[in-house]
């Protein structure tokens, strides 16, 4: 790989995948939609930026010239979990422009590409352990995870009409890392844990990833993955406890200890539609993500053998990820000082 087009690139898998190809002296052209978001990013590095929206491929697709590799990192995600429906930017964004954006990357002479794909295209019984074989059906999939299944079928369809490209996918969990200037779900449940904003233990089990092993993982998948294969990055099982857990061990912040019932969080995620309906503006919990909560509970618990043996992967401690957030936050004045000791990790 000597010089890779990487989509999302001040998202937070995408941005912590530029800085890696940085580290390997690749060259890189990044796809961003501000260049105030990638300034702030980026700074001075020596990152191509290509301003433009994935709702327009063909105003970027001349830059995709003169590279070897794709990086799909961009995808719609965040909002649809705000409340409301979000049906047609999920299907335009991540399926429609999947297909474009391959065509002309194929067409720009581009020969190798990565997917990122998400767990949610994967589905097993409850403490399962998943692999990437055990496919979600498309019906009775929320929105968002019927898109992403939906971007995976345009990937298969694409390698079959053109067989001489290379394109793995690989399926990351819950992300967490420095650099998410978003901030996304993950870094917005961090910031209100750290100012004590959380109300208690939420019902629900997760697998949480450093978007830095996601981008290591991408990496690898370029360089040794198969094309039309699934890797999954899914990270560590845990359940909410076991995070506030870590989270007060490396933030010195006492972690909430009472148990918010899975009835409770319906109620509220209804009013807070309402609300959405009458403002439109995004809540933080709608019905949509008590649902989806309350389905995947147990349902989180993923094998990364096949990531393991084919690409070498592994996955740093979930508290050093943690207590790295923290510190990128703070350091970039996400957080004022309250005198909380933050733990440092070797």
């Amino acid at each position: 790989m000597e010089c890779a087009f990487v989509t999302g690139a001040t998202g937070l898998l995408g941005n912590n995948t530029v800085h890696t190809l940085l580290q390997r002296n690749i060259k890189v052209k990044a796809l961003v939609r501000s260049v105030e978001k990638a300034r702030k990013q980026f700074g001075d590095l020596p990152v191509e930026w290509i301003q433009g929206n994935l709702l327009d491929v063909e105003k970027f697709s001349q830059h995709l010239q003169g590279c070897d590799t794709l990086l799909h990192t961009a995808a719609y995600f965040r909002d649809s979990y705000k409340g409301g429906k979000h049906w047609q930017i999920l299907y335009d964004t991540n399926v429609k422009a999947t297909e474009l954006l391959l065509a002309a990357a194929y067409k720009a002479g581009v020969r190798q590409a990565v997917h990122v794909s998400s767990i949610a295209v994967l589905q097993g019984g409850p403490e399962d352990l998943i692999d990437e074989t055990m496919s979600r059906p498309e019906h009775g999939a929320d929105d968002y995870y019927r898109s992403k299944i939906l971007s995976e079928q345009v990937v298969h369809e694409f390698l079959r009409k053109h067989p001489d490209m290379s394109i793995s996918m690989v399926l990351p969990g819950w992300m967490f890392g420095p650099g998410d200037i978003g901030p996304t779900s993950s870094g917005q449940f961090l910031l209100d844990f750290v100012q004590r904003k959380l109300p208690g233990v939420l019902p629900g089990t997760f697998s949480v990833v450093d978007a830095r092993d996601v981008a290591l993982h991408l990496i690898a998948a370029a360089e040794k993955g198969r094309s039309g294969e699934r890797y999954l990055a899914a990270g560590r099982h845990m359940d909410m406890g076991s995070i506030f857990e870590a989270l007060a061990s490396v933030s010195g912040v006492a972690a909430p200890q009472r148990k918010v019932p899975l009835a409770m969080l319906r109620l509220i995620a209804s009013v807070y539609e309402v609300y959405h309906l009458i403002t439109g503006k995004p809540v933080l919990i709608s019905t949509s993500t008590v649902k989806l909560m309350a389905q995947e509970r147990g349902r989180t618990h993923f094998s990364h053998d096949k990531s393991a043996r084919e690409l070498g992967s592994s996955f740093r401690p979930v508290e050093q990820t943690l207590a790295d957030t923290l510190k990128w936050y703070r350091d970039n004045d996400y957080l004022a000082d309250n005198g909380a000791p933050l733990s440092t990790l070797d």
